[in-house]
């Protein structure tokens, strides 16, 4: 009987009008593609991805987090929608009409995902939007949950020899009051056993760590702890994130842009100056970055502060909870990581991330950062709606601990296929915030390009297609100094 995690059911409450999280892709397709065959293929692999097939069970009075309930007879007439875009169905219409897509929130009375099949691409394409609630996946899940769909081959693939799983149903009402009753119960010592772990890790914890002496605090408490607590790990650097224009709660609206660079051009930036793929990743956006406030408000005099999500689910998978193959919906953390707009050179820019994510890295090795989820677990289910969506209100309009969100998903490096027509391109199509502010530039390396979608408010960034024009001109920045030239 899978149960959200409490750091799934924080994606079901900080909602509002204006924050939805909402994850999504946007796949190109060389070739056309019909609503009935790509029903087909969903029929066909659905019973093997239990995220697309669960629906929410809530508790009563909201005592615990809501399980999830399997859906044996999905309505794939409403999760698989068809839409054409107007002639001349150029880029900034498929966009356009994908921001639209994304900033509507999913219906809690169904399996929280749906898909668009948008026509009306020049040169024969289709497009593929699909999006999915982050309390069902994380990234990493929502990728394996695209990659059920997908085959490797024109042919598609034959079903798994293997019978499908079936979720357990969930308890009965009484049950659920039960077992909501004796976790409020735990909560206390939950509570507890969250802060003795986390004050040796203040200074990794948002908003924590800008608090006077935290560093301070943390490095006594881990000399107190013993080598149990990793004493000689190495401090971070401190990252109060300056305002920006795209700081502070977000409005209802969304704008979309998305880019394929050069996967080989990043590569040989990568290998000319020493550092890795996410090294250069990251310059780009603060190359990029700099560009768009020096021609909005000025480049503020210190780094911004990007957070950086990755992974802290172990290799095997396992556990409980609501994702793809029955492992937690979300087993993700987040890391503070300066992004230096502030120096115009791009090759000390460059230097500026190496290092800085080298000590982040060295910092976060040894301890994963797991204090999002075990804070989430602190609270009391019945208090942590209203909870999770006062805290984004304050800290959104106070103290916003980001200022935008910069991820990079490593993929597969060989043509896939959908139906027999092969995924040109898969532009990620992320999350922004009151909390993270309104630019999400997340990247996406397949078949020698690297995808990268960028998310702004409306309000904020009206036109995204500025930042992708920025990350192209970034990367020839990093690429004319690697060859020598004048840049």
């Amino acid at each position: 009987m899978p149960q959200l995690s409490a750091l799934d059911a924080q994606f079901l409450h900080f909602e509002t009008a204006t924050n939805v999280a909402n994850i999504a892709g946007l796949a190109v397709l060389d070739g056309h593609l019909h609503r009935a065959d790509l029903q087909d293929l969903l029929e066909r692999r659905l019973p093997y991805v239990p995220a697309l097939r669960r629906r929410l069970a809530a508790v009563p009075l909201g005592l615990d987090h809501p399980y999830w309930r399997q859906e044996d007879d999905l309505d794939l007439d409403y999760h698989v929608r068809e839409i054409g875009l107007p002639p001349p169905g150029h880029d900034r219409q498929l966009a356009e009409q994908v921001a639209r897509l994304h900033a509507r929130r999913l219906d809690r009375n169904r399996p929280l995902w749906e898909i668009y099949l948008i026509h009306g691409l020049p040169g024969g394409r289709t497009a593929l939007y699909t999006k999915i609630h982050h309390a069902a996946v994380d990234g990493i899940g929502g990728a394996d949950v695209l990659a059920a769909l997908l085959d490797v081959g024109p042919e598609p693939a034959p079903p798994p020899r293997d019978e499908p799983e079936h979720d357990a149903p969930p308890p009965g009402t009484a049950e659920m009051v039960a077992r909501g009753l004796a976790r409020l119960a735990a909560n206390p010592a939950h509570a507890v056993r969250f802060a003795a772990q986390a004050v040796p890790h203040l200074d990794e914890i948002p908003v924590l760590s800008q608090l006077p002496g935290a560093g301070a605090v943390s490095a006594v408490a881990r000399r107190l702890a013993g080598a149990g607590q990793a004493p000689d790990l190495p401090a971070l650097p401190p990252l109060p994130p300056p305002r920006t224009p795209f700081s502070g709660p977000v409005s209802a609206h969304r704008r979309f842009a998305f880019v394929s660079l050069p996967l080989d051009e990043v590569k040989q930036v990568r290998k000319a100056f020493g550092v890795t793929v996410n090294d250069v990743v990251m310059a780009v956006c603060a190359g990029a970055l700099r560009r768009w406030l020096a021609a909005h408000g000025g480049v503020p005099g210190r780094p911004l502060v990007a957070g950086v999500p990755f992974s802290v689910r172990p290799e095997e998978g396992g556990g409980e909870g609501g994702g793809a193959g029955g492992e937690a919906g979300n087993q993700v953390a987040i890391m503070t990581a300066p992004l230096a707009v502030h120096l115009a050179d791009p090759v000390e820019r460059l230097y500026h991330v190496r290092h800085s994510m080298q000590r982040i890295k060295d910092r976060f090795a040894p301890v994963s950062a797991r204090w999002l989820r075990e804070f989430s677990e602190s609270m009391p289910a019945a208090l942590m709606g209203l909870a999770s969506r006062s805290a984004f209100d304050l800290v959104g309009q106070a103290a916003p601990p980001i200022n935008l969100i910069v991820s990079n998903v490593p993929g597969p490096q060989f043509p896939l296929y959908v139906c027999g027509v092969r995924l040109l391109a898969h532009y990620p199509v992320s999350v922004i915030t009151d909390v993270s502010g309104g630019v999400n530039i997340t990247a996406f390396s397949y078949d020698g390009s690297l995808d990268v979608g960028v998310v702004t408010d409306r309000e904020m960034v009206p036109d995204a297609w500025e930042l992708v024009t920025d990350l192209r001109a970034a990367l020839r920045e990093l690429r004319a100094a690697e060859s020598g030239l004048p840049h």
